[in-house]
């Protein structure tokens, strides 16, 4: 049985650099969101193993989505994708949850580890 995971990320390209890694890896994507307030929305109606999420996103950024899920399901794994130079974002998001976090631009063994880390 594949995991399923929701994509998080307001960039389309960035998405489909995910998706395809995960395909790729034999993982299910079975959503994809543009901001934070769709990743919450899809959140309840898919419950995904994993949701991969962006930090910066327009409407709800990826930190309050992630407060927002973790109060739906304390049990929710999500990775936070970051750009270089967010550390600080990546500190908040960790203590607010995250199980990892994952740097653009992504190199694909870096998802999957991070990924299989997680869900393992």
């Amino acid at each position: 049985m594949s995991k399923r995971i929701l994509i998080v990320d307001d960039a389309a390209f960035m998405r489909m650099m995910i998706k395809d890694i995960l395909t790729k890896n034999g993982y299910d994507v079975v959503a994809e969101a543009a901001d934070g307030q769709q990743a919450v929305e899809k959140y309840k109606e898919h419950h995904p193993d994993l949701v991969t999420m962006d930090i910066t996103m327009p409407e709800m950024d990826g930190i309050t989505a992630l407060k927002e899920i973790k109060a739906i399901n304390p049990n929710a794994k999500v990775i936070m994708c970051s750009a270089m130079g967010q550390q600080a974002m990546v500190i908040d998001a960790i203590q607010a949850g995250a199980k990892d976090f994952i740097v653009k631009p992504f190199q694909a063994d870096r998802v999957i580890e991070a990924i299989h880390k997680t869900l393992s």
